[in-house]
């Protein structure tokens, strides 16, 4: 890298030098002009003709050849044609400046597109369903909290469907499955699978057909129906290698034979639009029986709108149909449905980030507009003999604009060819991120709008880029171009002016990126500052669910017992213990309320449910502040127990201790005595407050559907994950390979949407920087070399090197500090759009706005100090006589 910016910054040295030396060459072929037209004339013909002539004779100058074509007038095709011709030879040329200006272009819009394609995934392309703007998320209590209270039961479903006159159908989901839930054995080494249950219509209402095979049948949708299963395209790809004819074959899952009713198609991806992060393989029929309402409220629904009915119609008419159905069941759970439309459920609350994000690709083209425009100025400054030269032998104002708008739409087109093969890597790299728990991310890719969108993008850039030097050289004359060639001739004062306030456009504008990545950093930093409530580092967490050999309590409590006592005894593991749910994952709640308390209606207290083992604290670093752990005595025969959090404890018996009290048992009926409080954790989200939590021992609660196994070892999971495998393997021999998952994963998870947009935004302010600094050392360069012949009087007369540094290093600092005055302003006006995706931090954080500050000023004094370094070494002598 570093290796590249010093090249980087030799060719654009390089050019300036060299354009300088054209400079003089230019003055020399100008009095030889002069002479030439002066003869002419005395010859009889007329000055224009005079020019002409003389421009010809002189020969070897592709600017006089150039200038006859334009004043044959020739057909517009041809002229164009021409137009291209010259453009690139003059492109290469100045083959530096070329492949200089196409690298940043291609940098630039390639950052473009990859961001326009990521907006439209997200966004804009409809979801991949039939008539998807018709489809709605129907959420219970509006859709907060734990997922208990978001999901609804089973007749509360039927009841919405078959009485609601807004909706054509709805269709549920299963809310609690989890990851690795089913395992498949019987055809190569045992595999956990995830699978989700299915209502029947689930995938008639969303317009998904199988790509082989069927839909489920009523029969196989009832409670002890015939037992089938649907394969996503992945699994059917890669564990049956595309086997045409596995349809109606019985697979073995959890022990248990499944008939293969279809195969999903290849572009319906359940986990990126529902679970976004989670990866399904399996879709099972979930019976909408008595026997499933009596699981609460386990599913999540989906429902499709009639023609002609708004969201808003819907949901007046299910507020009310919600209020009738739960006084008609009162001792049910409520139901309170709360709608919004499936797209914005997906990617709603992704929608101000991504805003944040084309706002920093616009201000990184302005970036490189104003970077690339300050170049072609210089650039078009050392031409202006050739576009006066040409002027005077009849080409047009327009004429000329045109070919310099030319020049720089190609430049932008070259630069847009590269931009794609960028996006194009881009796009797939994120697609294939796996760690970030973003929903539709894995259907990025460049389309043919997003093609459109690149060349639009090119097009405007180039006309941009274009516009300061077709105004620079309308006002261009022939005497002027002549006299300001001359010895000791200096640019123009207006010249200078745009291309400072170009460079101070480019300040403000990185001004503007660095804070905005300065605050989501800070606010990264303070996320993961949060007190978890355990510790992720050494800890890893296995599945291992009893199979269905284990069919009652004492028989499971006997496993439970058995693979925790082989797992402690593996050499370095530290603690092991059981739980039905880790942190930072699904969450339900029950009722929470303490014995002898009354409370208001709506008021009654809840909390988080986790089911675990003794040993389960300790293997997860959790914290007892009071009373006991579990225990291999708290068994079903025992004294019914429970842990709680500080949380419930406040919210229950403020300024009580809580040891010995009684909460009511909606697990099994009696009640539970608290024996202890632990620490709170976090387990719906870092930037949430953990809530109130209760814990229940496994071996005296049987409403668990998944078993994690969680140990914590001295030693890396490396070293000790294949022995513990195997030291269960004869206990359970299904257990698959394989299957251990750092805690650190599920932090990283938890927190990979607000990394993704830190690395995007993070990217596109090094790279605003980079450019910044870039056009602060091309400007004071140039500069430089304007004002060789004044660097050398100024030390002939006895100026001293650091007097020469000291005045060039301030005419950068002023230029940075007028760029970062306005950008600190615009910065402190829009970071306020931020305040959703900040944590811990406010949109005006003065550290943010310091560091800042401080990284502009130190790459301000090194842009400046390189030329200004240079220039201290200027030989006077050598540079009064070349000036």
């Amino acid at each position: 890298m570093i290796h590249f910016v010093r090249e980087s910054l030799a060719r654009v040295l390089s050019f300036f030098r060299r354009k300088q030396r054209d400079g003089e060459l230019e003055m020399e072929l100008a009095a030889d002009l002069e002479l030439a037209v002066e003869e002419n004339v005395r010859r009889g013909m007329s000055p224009e003709e005079a020019r002409r002539n003389a421009l010809i004779r002189l020969g070897g100058l592709t600017e006089a050849r150039e200038a006859h074509r334009d004043a044959r007038g020739l057909p517009a095709a041809e002229s164009i044609l021409q137009d291209l011709r010259y453009t690139f030879r003059t492109l290469r040329r100045d083959a530096g400046f070329t492949t200089f200006a196409i690298l940043i272009i291609g940098l630039g819009i390639g950052a473009s597109s990859t961001v326009f394609s990521v907006v439209q995934s997200l966004l804009i392309r409809p979801l991949p369903f039939r008539d998807p703007a018709s489809l709605v998320w129907i959420a219970n209590s509006g859709g907060e909290g734990d997922m208990s209270g978001q999901t609804v039961q089973v007749t509360r479903l039927t009841a919405l469907r078959d009485r609601n006159a807004s909706f054509s159908d709805i269709a549920g989901y299963f809310a609690f499955y989890g990851v690795g839930d089913s395992t498949l054995t019987g055809r190569g080494e045992p595999e956990r699978l995830s699978g989700v249950p299915v209502s029947q219509n689930f995938f008639p209402l969303l317009g998904v057909q199988p790509q082989l095979g069927r839909q489920f049948t009523p029969e196989e949708c009832k409670w002890n129906g015939p037992k089938a299963v649907m394969l996503s395209y992945g699994l059917w790809k890669r564990r049956f290698a595309s086997d045409p004819d596995i349809v109606g074959r019985p697979l073995t899952l959890d022990n248990a034979p499944f008939i293969v009713a279809g195969v999903m198609p290849a572009w319906f991806d359940f986990g990126s639009i529902f679970a976004p992060g989670a990866h399904i393989d399996l879709y099972f029929p979930f019976p909408l029986s008595k026997e499933t309402d009596q699981w609460g409220n386990t599913l999540a629904i989906v429902g499709r709108l009639k023609p002609g009915v708004g969201l808003g119609q819907a949901q007046a008419e299910a507020s009310v149909l919600g209020q009738y159905i739960t006084a008609e069941h009162p001792h049910q759970n409520g139901l309170d449905p709360k709608l919004t439309l499936l797209r914005d459920h997906v990617s709603g609350r992704l929608r101000p980030a991504l805003f944040v994000l084309a706002c920093a690709v616009g201000v990184v083209m302005l970036i490189v507009c104003a970077n690339l425009s300050s170049l072609l100025l210089a650039r078009t400054a050392t031409r202006q003999k050739e576009m006066a030269i040409r002027s005077a032998l009849g080409a047009g104002r327009k004429r000329l604009i045109r070919q310099l708008l030319t020049e720089s739409v190609v430049l932008t087109c070259c630069g847009a060819a590269l931009g794609l093969v960028l996006a194009v890597a881009g796009t797939r790299g994120l697609a294939h991120l796996n760690a970030f728990n973003i929903p539709l991310l894995d259907s990025v890719h460049l389309d043919a709008r997003a093609l459109g969108f690149t060349l639009l993008v090119a097009v405007a850039t180039g006309l941009v880029l274009g516009l300061a030097p077709a105004i620079q050289v309308s006002t261009i004359s022939l005497n002027a171009a002549l006299a300001a060639g001359q010895r000791g001739a200096s640019e123009s004062k207006r010249h200078t002016w745009i291309r400072s306030a170009l460079v101070v456009s480019e300040i403000a504008f990185a001004c503007v990126l660095l804070v905005g990545a300065g605050l989501l950093i800070r606010s990264f930093v303070r996320v993961l500052d949060v007190s978890l409530g355990f510790q992720p580092e050494r800890a890893a967490a296995l599945r291992i669910d009893p199979s269905s050999q284990y069919k009652t309590q004492a028989q499971r409590n006997a496993y439970f017992d058995e693979a925790l006592r082989r797992v402690k005894a593996v050499p370095g593991i530290e603690a092991a213990g059981l739980t039905d749910v880790l942190p930072l994952g699904h969450n339900r709640a029950w009722g929470a309320g303490a014995k002898g308390q009354s409370y208001k209606d709506g008021d009654y207290p809840s909390a988080f449910v986790r089911i675990v083992s003794d040993g389960y604290l300790k293997a997860m670093g959790m914290s007892l502040r009071k009373g006991r752990d579990f225990t291999p005595r708290d068994t079903p025969s025992s004294k019914h127990v429970m842990l709680i959090n500080e949380t419930l404890a406040r919210r229950l018996w403020p300024g009580q201790d809580p040891i010995g009290k009684i909460i009511p048992d909606e697990c099994n009926p009696g009640d539970r005595e608290v024996v202890g409080v632990v620490g709170d954790v976090h387990h719906i989200a870092l930037e949430q407050s953990s809530g109130s939590e209760m814990y229940m021992p496994i071996r005296q609660c049987q409403d668990y559907g998944t078993v994690d196994l969680v140990v914590r070892s001295r030693q890396p999971l490396s070293s000790f994950a294949s022995s513990v495998e195997a030291t269960l393997r004869p206990i359970e021999p299904n257990l698959p390979k394989g299957g251990f998952r750092p805690l650190e994963d599920l932090v990283d998870r938890a927190v990979s949407p607000r990394r993704f947009i830190l690395l995007l935004l993070g990217g596109f302010a090094g790279f605003a920087l980079a450019l910044a600094s870039l056009g602060i050392y091309a400007l004071i360069s140039y500069s430089v070399g304007q004002r060789t012949q004044e660097i050398g009087i100024r030390m002939a007369l006895g100026a001293s090197t650091s007097d020469v540094q000291g005045r060039i290093v301030l005419q950068t600092l002023v230029l940075a500090a007028v760029g970062m005055s306005l950008g600190l302003a615009a910065a402190s006006a829009l970071s306020r759009s931020l305040g959703g995706l900040l944590f811990g931090v406010t949109s005006n954080d003065p550290l943010s706005f310091l560091a800042t500050f401080a990284v502009l000023t130190a790459v301000a004094l090194l842009a400046g100090y390189l030329p200004a370094r240079r220039a201290s070494r200027i030989d006077p002598a050598i540079a009064l006589r070349v000036s």
